[in-house]
């Protein structure tokens, strides 16, 4: 899992945000369970991952409000 830049993601659109955020969260779980059983070797791929998230969840939540600052003016 290779980390996404914050450029990329803020190149698509709200919709394909979700999208990447809810199959890095399906990804996620099949990591987590990987780890449990010791099929995991590559520990720091669940940090990147996590990271990814967060980083895709704040640039949907700055693009929703800045989308709103504009509805409102």
């Amino acid at each position: 899992m290779k980390a996404l830049k914050s450029a990329e993601i803020r190149k698509l659109e709200a919709e394909e945000i979700r999208t990447k955020i809810s199959d890095a969260r399906d990804e996620l779980m099949k990591l987590r369970f990987q780890q449990v059983t010791g099929q995991l070797t590559d520990t720091s791929s669940l940090n990147v991952l996590r990271k990814n998230i967060a980083r895709m969840e704040t640039i949907l939540a700055q693009a929703l409000a800045s989308a709103a600052a504009e509805g409102e003016k």
